[in-house]
């Protein structure tokens, strides 16, 4: 599918190398269809690494998606030149004053803060009340999901004792639901994260629906009665390598992590670990953009509400 994104985006290159579709502004306008308007508030520290992840599983439907990568004003990134910054993304104050028909708000690493200690967190909040209004489905990821879970719903985090980190089989709680549509019987999602939820607190709310959970890991997907935010605690978009990398950094800190679970061949962090869980990423993003975003929202943008 086409990715219409700055040409000069550093992920382009790595896309195309992978045969994937990204389209120039110039060859987008030859073309007589309404793209989807898709916001990405990309809230990890290495902002390339995110884009490529993400656009990388976008690209995976013949739609034709049109991307606005959204930078936070009230936060000075410390691992992405602001530079960079100025010249991909657009401030969040710019975000406001369009409609988008999805958002894809990311994890971040401050867990373990209270979210009201967040230096952005007025400001993600703005941005979480407008999408309400002016986007039609939302995606959580991780921290997000945390984040919009506590805004949206007063569902709290809770403190994990330890950092739970690695690769975890789910199954599906409900059956039917379009988002989870072709999934094996049990699949793999991979996780990175210091706080969990409570089911319980998630069944009291009569606004949200769980879809899928894992032994290991809890509660993994939830959805609103309207389908129009969805809430995953993990990184289905992590690459092969994303967890050793994240257990190598750790590490070399001098922290005390867990090595990551079903995840290095025999638990041997010297052996090459390997993906089982791109299928399932791929086929999850597609779902979303399908049967969340394209079939219902409005063919004219402006009419989302």
């Amino acid at each position: 599918m086409p990715i219409k994104v700055n040409s000069d985006l550093p992920a382009v290159q790595v896309l195309e190398r992978e045969n994937i579709f990204v389209m120039t502004d110039s060859r987008a306008s030859t073309q007589d269809i309404r793209p989807l308007k898709i916001a990405i508030v990309n809230l990890m520290p290495i902002k390339e690494v995110t884009e490529t992840q993400l656009l990388r599983l976008l690209g995976n439907t013949p739609l034709q998606i049109e991307i606005s990568l959204v930078r936070m004003e009230g936060h000075q990134s410390k691992n992405t030149d602001e530079g960079y910054l100025n010249k991909f993304y657009i401030p969040s104050s710019d975000l406001l004053k369009h409609k988008y028909d999805g958002m894809i708000i990311t994890g971040a690493p401050v867990e373990l803060l209270d979210f009201e200690a967040v230096d952005y967190w007025s400001e993600l909040c703005s941005i979480m009340d407008y999408a309400r209004r002016n986007v039609y489905s939302t995606l959580y990821l991780c921290w997000g999901c945390f984040a919009g879970l506590y805004h949206h719903y007063g569902i709290p985090k809770y403190t994990l004792e330890h950092k739970m980190s690695g690769i975890f089989m789910n199954e599906r709680t409900v059956d039917g639901d379009p988002l989870l549509r072709g999934f094996d019987d049990t699949f793999p999602i991979p996780q990175s994260r210091h706080t969990t939820l409570d089911k319980h607190d998630i069944e009291k709310c009569g606004e949200l629906t769980i879809l899928a959970e894992s032994a290991e890991s809890g509660v993994t997907i939830i959805k609103s009665s309207d389908n129009r935010e969805v809430f995953m605690t993990g990184h289905l978009e992590y690459d092969t390598l994303t967890l050793a990398q994240e257990f190598y950094r750790d590490t070399d800190k001098g922290m005390k992590v867990p090595l990551p679970k079903n995840y290095f061949p025999t638990n041997n962090v010297n052996r090459m670990p390997s993906s089982y869980w791109r299928a399932t990423a791929h086929l999850f993003y597609s779902n979303w953009l399908n049967y969340y975003v394209y079939q219902a929202t409005p063919f004219s943008i402006d009419e989302i509400k």
